[in-house]
């Protein structure tokens, strides 16, 4: 049986949401978004999402404010937001990374406000 789901993104021309983020490869379960160059601001609004989030930096420095806790992120890091977690990012330094949403961000409006 051959899959025929299987594609390739080029950051250079995918998809860009309303936060900034760069819509990466999906599949039915899981999807990927590229935070690129987010420059230093003061902490995003809260939120709640209906979806989990894994994380990974490649580049720059922010804070994740969750659940009362304070996580740095720095280069190297990972992270997990757990679905329904409340959270909000602070960009300390130009950042960048990728992020892994399941189910996927994108669909049905979970990415929106």
């Amino acid at each position: 049986m051959n899959d025929t789901t299987v594609i390739k993104v080029n950051a250079q021309v995918s998809p860009q949401g309303e936060m900034g983020q760069k819509y990466l490869a999906s599949g039915k379960k899981l999807s990927m978004r590229l935070w690129q160059d987010e420059q230093p601001s003061d902490p995003k609004p809260e939120t709640q999402r209906s979806y989990e989030t894994v994380g990974y930096v490649i580049q720059g420095r922010a804070e994740l404010h969750i659940e009362g806790q304070m996580v740095l992120l720095e280069p190297g890091n990972s992270w997990v937001v757990p679905e329904g977690a409340m959270h909000t990012y602070k960009i300390l330094e130009p950042f960048t990374a990728v992020e892994a949403t399941a189910p996927p961000a994108q669909v049905h409006g979970r990415d929106e406000g």
